[in-house]
């Protein structure tokens, strides 16, 4: 079944696109056909939408702020028999009842370049410049270290979490080329091991093999050797995971963890260790 699914926002529309995608990963056999319309802050273009919705029938999700588009967007859709959903107005009444106070609408607030907004892009400059491994000397300024063999996602999940304003370095684990030395005398950051079962790492690299050929010229060095072999990966695991014991870190497992679930274990462990999730500042999510 498809279903046309309208998002509006009067900002990026980041939130409402993540929990339309939230809710209807839901549902079985549903085939969502996503129109997003960002950056709405006029009538004409509240217009414009409902022009669409009314050629493409589905479900309007909206964040807006100004009362009159607001306004205008749901009476449209009730003339137009269509479901419209304003998604953070729960949220804002039940903060509103225990706080005690009013919000305070305003267009692009959580985008605003305030300390957050520049936590989050120190921690993503840091975690590309200690990537795979690099400036193992300055390690000890990071909040998280990551260490697995190659493709354990240790890179895309460094990137996911310095998006939230945490400093993250990762370095893989190679067998006969020792670990960095400075890992031994880290006081500051948490260290955790990532790991995963060799069967889908053997996928994973194969899959990255093919990609690295196709995108090698005519007559390029050859890539593979053992890298999948399953009897290298199993080895390769299991050198791992004696290293990650031997220095008493925690493991995380990641074989059928997405990232989300990878970084939300990983708050986990921060958050027993005494480590805030993300700072103040840094962790303000996008509202619109």
């Amino acid at each position: 079944m498809r279903l046309h699914l309208h998002l509006v926002s009067d900002s990026t529309g980041e939130t409402v696109t993540t929990v339309a995608r939230a809710g209807v990963s839901q549902f079985d056999g549903v085939i969502p056909v996503e129109h997003v319309w960002s950056f709405v802050r006029n009538r004409p273009q509240v217009d414009q939408v409902l022009s669409m919705v009314k050629a493409l029938p589905g479900v309007v999700i909206f964040t807006l702020v100004q009362p009159d588009l607001r306004q205008a967007l749901q009476e449209g859709c009730h003339k137009l028999n269509t479901p419209c959903v304003p998604i953070l107005d729960g949220v804002f009444a039940a903060l509103s009842s225990l706080l005690g106070a009013e919000t305070r609408p305003q267009i692009g607030r959580q985008h605003a370049m305030d300390a957050g907004y520049f936590s989050r892009i120190e921690a993503m400059n840091f975690m590309l410049h200690h990537d795979d491994g690099q400036a193992a000397w300055e390690l000890d300024q990071a909040d998280v270290v990551l260490v697995g063999v190659s493709r354990t996602s240790k890179t895309p999940v460094s990137i996911y979490l310095a998006n939230r304003g945490i400093k993250v370095a990762n370095v893989p684990v190679v067998p006969d080329c020792p670990l960095p030395s400075e890992l031994e005398r880290l006081t500051h950051p948490l260290l955790v091991g990532l790991t995963i079962n060799p069967e889908p790492l053997v996928q994973i690299r194969m899959s990255r093999l093919r990609q690295l050929r196709a995108e090698q010229p005519r007559g390029g060095p050859e890539f593979g050797g053992d890298y999948a072999e399953l009897e290298r990966v199993r080895e390769e695991l299991v050198y791992a995971r004696r290293l990650f014991a031997r220095y008493g870190w925690p493991v995380i497992d990641v074989t059928r963890r997405s990232v989300e679930e990878t970084a939300a274990a990983l708050f986990q462990l921060m958050q027993a260790r005494g480590q805030p999730r993300e700072s103040s500042a840094a962790g303000q999510h996008e509202a619109s």
